[in-house]
């Protein structure tokens, strides 16, 4: 078994003495500013349907916000410029290459708004890690402008701009539970609600989405087999069959650029006796818990940290 211990996340984002994640709202007034809250995602199904002439991947998943957050705060800038500062324990770019800073200046410049904005990013969610955080940043960033420039764009405006910074992106606008086609930006919002719990393992590898898709060689047969099953318990609004499958067509590959994260699953597996899921393209796993039974969520993510050396919190379903 790989040792994780070496690599334990450097802080406990925000959480209390069970390592549980606390349900906050996305919008909070601070000062004069506004702080959005930008939640994580985990795939509670991911099926590739093939390769498309664009050279993306057609996509059947079935994603679930979770009460982890990424947070922006909103300023106005008195150097009368657009400005992006960040901070927090995970790593995260400043500048035009960050989606935060392309998400509002793309959005600034769609309304002929001026410049004069300072956003802060503190990032919690690690980058690499199959949580879709950079996506979920983006659009927390265009429902923040959007609020605190008092715009009033409605979410089809929004879910435009969104389109144009990724294919994850317009999922966060709204939500918590959406099952999504083509690259993954066509959503069809599922209105049953999974009220879940689950421990969310975050090793510290950082897996290359692209590369991971590079990698991958699809598989019609099982993609035809765990379409009909998945759609099936969709169409019967039984969206914990669904996830009980643990389907995710791209952990192979995943599993192929770094192979200790095969060995941790594994580990996971043998402690809790019930699947553990990667999300998306990795590095993030899961495990949801049968009754929401908190005392059993506990007792498993103390297990996986003193087993593995693996960082792991507790998350439920988001509310929005």
């Amino acid at each position: 078994m790989a040792d994780f211990s070496t690599k334990l996340r450097p802080a406990d984002y925000n959480v209390n003495k069970r390592n549980y994640m606390d349900h906050k709202e996305q919008f909070e007034t601070v000062g004069d500013g506004l702080l959005v809250r930008a939640p994580a995602k985990i795939n509670l199904s991911l099926l590739v349907a093939g390769k498309r002439p664009d050279g993306f991947h057609n996509l059947e998943t079935v994603m679930a916000k979770v009460n982890y957050y990424d947070e922006i705060l909103i300023e106005a800038n008195p150097e009368n410029d657009l400005a992006l500062v960040c901070e927090g324990p995970e790593w995260a770019p400043d500048g035009p290459e960050n989606l935060v800073y392309k998400a509002a200046r793309l959005l600034l410049n769609a309304c002929g708004e001026s410049a004069d904005i300072k956003l802060t990013l503190t990032k919690n969610i690690p980058a690499g890690s199959g949580l879709g955080s950079a996506s979920s940043d983006a659009a927390a960033t265009l429902l923040g402008l959007n609020e605190y420039l008092e715009l009033g764009l409605p979410r089809r405006q929004l879910a435009k701009l969104a389109s144009k910074l990724g294919s994850d992106v317009a999922f966060f606008l709204d939500g918590p539970l959406a099952f999504c086609t083509r690259k993954g930006e066509k959503i069809r919002k599922i209105r049953k609600k999974f009220p879940f719990l689950a421990v969310l393992a975050l090793p510290a590898v950082s897996i290359s989405t692209q590369k991971v898709y590079a990698n991958y060689v699809h598989d019609q047969a099982l993609f035809e087999t765990l379409s009909e099953t998945i759609n099936g318990h969709i169409g019967n609004n039984r969206i914990d069959l669904a996830a009980k499958k643990c389907a995710n067509m791209l952990e192979k590959y995943c599993f192929g650029l770094e192979g200790e994260l095969a060995e941790l699953k594994a580990e996971i597996e043998s402690l809790c006796a019930m699947p553990c899921c990667l999300s998306g393209s990795g590095s993030a796993m899961f495990c949801i818990v049968e009754n929401a039974d908190m005392e059993k969520a506990s007792e498993l993510r103390s297990q996986i940290q003193a087993k593995t050396g693996c960082k792991s919190i507790i998350v439920t379903a988001n509310r929005w």
